[in-house]
């Protein structure tokens, strides 16, 4: 493959191809594959060569795939021991009735940043949801904004698989973009509250028949100080060499371990203080089962991630924002906005522009942390298309229609706009 390079209208035709077969209901990792190959043939690479761009890419993402199917421990245990549940449980107790919509989308955000899949926790949350929605008279649109954009704001600074493509597509730790995450999340949470809090009374509101199946047993769930044992452990550990970083401490600035690592630990931790010790194999069975969509999902993003890399695409992109005279730096949320809404997922989305255009973006005097967060941050601001699986199966939990759910993807928009606006401004024109 040295010296080979691919034309760029091959690479978007690939693109395009992938995503008009994901339309077509095409399992996605196939989609992503045959976009690839053919994209590869149409740009001027022979048989042999396609072969040596798919096989490249897809090495590309192998540390992701790593770390992802690492963290399949703690969300299993999370999800399956019911800790999630319990801590979702307690947060919206303990704001009422009064402030439903902020201690959903708050609820909805903690589980999401302690490594739930925000899909997963957008179902845990949601016949919570109905029940209050139910009683307070507010719209299935407004609580299923303040469940989603509590989501996207834990989303970013969770150790879930999105933030591991970005931090690996950086070659930065997990930790550091965590961290760099909080404040667009913060301002992700605050307009989640603002814009669902204005459309309490529009659409369709919760019937009686839509909570006859939202009662949920809380008998067998562990109590709340044992449920965020695993979550308070790998935010300890994550958390160690930042903060040892930024106060001098070398003994702690000097204690590298990578997430690798962490998130199995912090998962079993948990386990012991939960008494589910003997659920160990149960648990990171059911975790990696979790998994196993997402990582086979990456790898496809990882062979198209290669032909776009392969092509001079980058290349072309570069030179129309430096003839429009438009700032280098907005190339990563760009970037982050666009392959996430080819793909409609935040993960697939990141791991294409990482591998696409993180060369090119750095190359424009991008730092690589800023580079993460807003590539990051933007992939999650029109990630929620119907050909994706997040749409369908947050629609399906509130019991809402296609069309419905249609309605809400502009609300979502204003969320993730505004984390990745935040984010460009603190990382691009500000630090």
């Amino acid at each position: 493959m040295e010296g080979l390079t691919i034309s760029w209208i091959g690479a978007l035709a690939g693109l395009a191809i992938a995503i008009i077969l994901i339309l077509r209901k095409l399992n996605p990792v196939y989609a992503l594959f045959l976009g690839a190959i053919v994209g590869a043939l149409l740009g001027g690479a022979n048989l042999e060569q396609t072969i040596s761009v798919l096989i490249s890419g897809t090495q590309s993402v192998m540390g992701t795939v790593i770390r992802v199917l690492a963290a399949g421990v703690l969300a299993g245990v999370m999800m399956e021991s019911g800790a999630a549940e319990t801590i979702a449980q307690a947060i919206v107790k303990k704001f009422g009735g009064s402030k439903a919509i902020l201690a959903l989308a708050l609820a909805t955000m903690i589980i999401t940043a302690v490594g739930v899949f925000i899909p997963v926790a957008v179902l845990i949350v949601a016949p919570i949801a109905l029940s209050v929605g139910n009683k307070m008279g507010i719209s299935k649109l407004a609580l299923l904004l303040a469940l989603s954009g509590g989501g996207k704001a834990g989303n970013i600074i969770s150790p879930n698989p999105n933030t591991i493509a970005a931090a690996r597509g950086f070659n930065l730790d997990l930790s550091h973009v965590m961290l760099a995450g909080v404040v667009p999340a913060i301002c992700g949470l605050l307009m989640t509250v603002l814009v669902a809090s204005l459309l309490k009374t529009k659409g369709v509101k919760v019937s009686d028949q839509d909570t006859m199946d939202s009662d949920v047993d809380t008998s067998k769930y562990p109590a709340l100080g044992r449920a965020i044992v695993a979550p308070l452990v790998a935010v300890i550990l994550l958390m160690i060499n930042p903060i040892g970083s930024i106060s001098g401490i070398e003994a702690l600035s000097s204690f590298k371990v990578d997430a690798m690592y962490i998130l199995p630990i912090a998962g079993i931790v948990g386990m012991l203080a939960m008494g589910q010790g003997r659920n160990i194999l149960k648990y990171s069975a059911s975790g990696l089962n979790k998994m196993t969509a997402t990582v086979l999902i990456l790898i496809g993003a990882g062979g198209i991630a290669g032909l776009i890399s392969a092509s001079d695409l980058s290349a072309q992109v570069v030179g129309l924002i430096e003839a429009s005279g438009v700032s280098g730096t907005l190339l990563a949320p760009l970037a982050g906005v666009l392959m996430a809404a080819a793909t409609a997922s935040t993960s697939t989305g990141v791991i294409l522009a990482t591998g696409s255009f993180g060369e090119a973006i750095l190359n424009m005097g991008t730092a690589p942390l800023a580079a993460a967060v807003m590539v990051h941050t933007g992939a999650t601001v029109i990630d929620s298309l119907p050909q994706g699986n997040y749409f369908h199966v947050t629609a399906d939990s509130m019991k809402m229609s296609i069309k419905q759910r249609m309605g809400l993807i502009p609300y979502e928009a204003i969320v993730g706009g505004t984390m990745a606006i935040v984010a460009t401004l603190m990382y691009g024109f500000l630090l």
